[in-house]
């Protein structure tokens, strides 16, 4: 392609970020382009296996790192459409975090109080329910049960699921082939495509320049839809302005590539990683002890054997989500559905001679994989991760054809995020093996690192600019008219699932991005209702930007 095309604003991303972006600009009157590197899939393209080529596959993008692997969403929808949908708002503790830099991470202007407003509006768009214990599924119950039998408590989560259409077939990961989560293909991005945003499918960006006019240029490729090693043409894009949405590891990694052109990035650009501090313990349970010591039963008179049954997680102990603790002990603990593939290379066995993670005892593990019950931990890490140079395209050098990458994160946790997963370890084996219910062993780090499905704070906000890349207002520092609005702008570990809260920042970042839009010569307004026309989730938020 050699001509450039124009636009008033791209969106570089279909997440959470992007997709809000995108709905609420483009029902202001901007023309919006979403450009997003992933495949574009429907209810009918989810297919429940694992082969390669199926909707695991060309959906995600799973990236090695060097101490750190990070699984992400890589499609239009992003993380959304293959997250399990667990939406919890963040503690109130989390926002006064200081991390290692010895002073409140977060901005002064956002607080717990300031960002439930926006909370209220994501929960409205997409909708979010609260479970009761009657949506819980038998995982979660068992956990609930054996919490309960520790003298623990647990509560249900809250959920994007649409419960009459869900069968319970716990392939979340792969997408929804019933349309019963509720991801932004359902609400946010068919709002926006409604307003005249267009969304491109497999265009990858791969650097920002600036235009003549003060605005800026995104060069991107087309990638094959089947082998993702492969790039098409090259193009070109100008617009206004750019709102950057591509994820934590891609993100970075854009603006590490358009220093060239663009100029000196902050210095937090691709420092301060989070992993969310997450960490696996996965459960091999003893089924006569189920029902000996829980009480437990199914309808087909087995106590458990129900891990392939569910929709991931359903139940979660916030016994140690209290803000009286010290920073860097407190972390939920969540029952989660985690597909055998995975589970086989990960979980460790018990008594194994030489690598914990495969041999002859991992195949005896693994011929009892249906009484298998993995807990999630997310807790408070310390921000190690470190983003190398960038590859010469992408986020990583593609190995396979699909979903497989090498990354420059370096991540070396320290002793502050190692003392709360042995921690969380330890509690999760307390309540686990109580009168012998279960034999808990955590996943190995020797195979791939750490790792994360909710990577956060690559490019952050803040008040110092020594260690935030972006300002409260969500804009990069020194550049101005680049907006980033996904997870990499989230300051630190939020110790609960992220999707909820990164959503929020968006909605609250949107009213800011209208007014630099508008400075920029772009006729928008701001004040678009939730995607299905509701207004009832509005309450003290920021006045209407109108038109003139």
């Amino acid at each position: 392609m050699s001509s450039t095309e124009r636009t008033d604003i791209l969106v570089v991303g279909s997440g959470f970020g992007g997709a809000i972006a995108a709905y609420h600009l483009a029902a202001g009157g901007a023309s919006v382009t979403v450009l997003e590197r992933g495949p574009w899939l429907e209810s009918a393209d989810f297919e429940q296996d694992y082969k390669l080529g199926s909707s695991y596959t060309r959906a995600f993008d799973f990236v090695v790192g060097d101490g750190m692997s990070v699984l992400g969403g890589n499609c239009v929808g992003g993380g959304s459409v293959v997250y399990f949908a667990a939406m919890p708002r963040a503690p109130r503790f989390v926002f006064d975090r200081h991390g290692s830099i010895g002073r409140r991470m977060w901005p002064a202007a956002i607080s717990r109080d300031t960002l439930d407003p926006w909370y209220d509006r994501v929960a409205e768009a997409m909708p979010v329910t609260r479970q009761d214990w009657n949506d819980v599924t038998y995982a979660g119950g068992l956990w609930a049960a054996a919490c309960h039998h520790a003298g623990r408590t647990a509560n249900p989560l809250p959920v994007a699921i649409d419960g009459d259409k869900c069968v319970n077939c716990n392939w979340m990961m792969a997408g929804c082939r019933f349309d019963a989560k509720r991801s932004l293909l359902f609400n946010y991005l068919p709002a926006a495509l409604a307003h005249g945003a267009e969304i491109r499918p497999l265009h990858e960006v791969q650097y920002l320049s600036r235009t003549d006019d003060g605005g800026f240029r995104a060069h991107y490729t087309l990638i094959d839809e089947e082998d993702y090693r492969v790039h098409g043409e090259s193009g070109t894009i100008d617009a206004k302005l750019v709102v950057l949405a591509a994820g934590a590891g891609a993100t970075p990694v854009i603006l590490q590539r358009s220093e060239a052109a663009l100029g000196s990035m902050p210095r937090a650009v691709g420092r301060y990683f989070s992993g969310n501090g997450e960490r696996l313990n996965t459960a091999v349970l003893d089924e006569d002890k189920v029902a000996e010591v829980l009480g437990l039963t199914r309808p087909d008179g087995t106590a458990y054997e129900a891990n392939h049954i569910g929709r991931g997680p359903t139940a979660a102990s916030w016994d140690r989500l209290d803000g009286s603790l010290p920073e860097f002990s407190r972390y939920s603990l969540e029952q989660l559905y985690f597909p055998p593939g995975l589970g086989t290379i990960l979980a460790q066995t018990a008594g194994a001679d030489g690598p914990v993670w495969f041999g002859p005892e991992k195949r005896k593990m693994l011929e009892r994989w249906r009484s298998w019950l993995t807990i999630f931990t997310m807790s408070e890490d310390d921000n190690e991760g470190v983003f190398g140079p960038p590859p010469a395209t992408g986020n990583a050098h593609r190995i396979s054809q699909q979903m497989l990458g090498r990354g420059s994160l370096r991540y070396v946790p320290t002793e502050n995020t190692l003392r709360g997963w042995a921690s969380s370890d330890a509690e999760v084996k307390e309540i686990l093996e109580k009168d012998g219910l279960a034999t808990v062993l955590p996943w190995t780090n020797d195979v791939v690192g750490a790792y994360t499905v909710h990577p956060l704070a690559s490019c952050r906000i803040g008040d110092d600019p020594a260690t935030s890349a972006l300002d409260d207002r969500h804009e990069l520092r020194g550049h101005p008219g680049i907006f980033v609005t996904d997870g990499s702008a989230v300051p630190g570990a939020l110790t609960v699932n992220p999707a909820m809260t990164i959503a929020a920042l968006a909605e609250r970042a949107v009213p800011g991005i209208v007014r630099a839009a508008r400075e920029r010569g772009v006729k928008v307004a701001y004040g678009a209702p939730a995607p299905d026309g509701s207004t009832a989730g509005r309450r003290g938020v920021l006045p209407v930007v109108s038109a003139r």
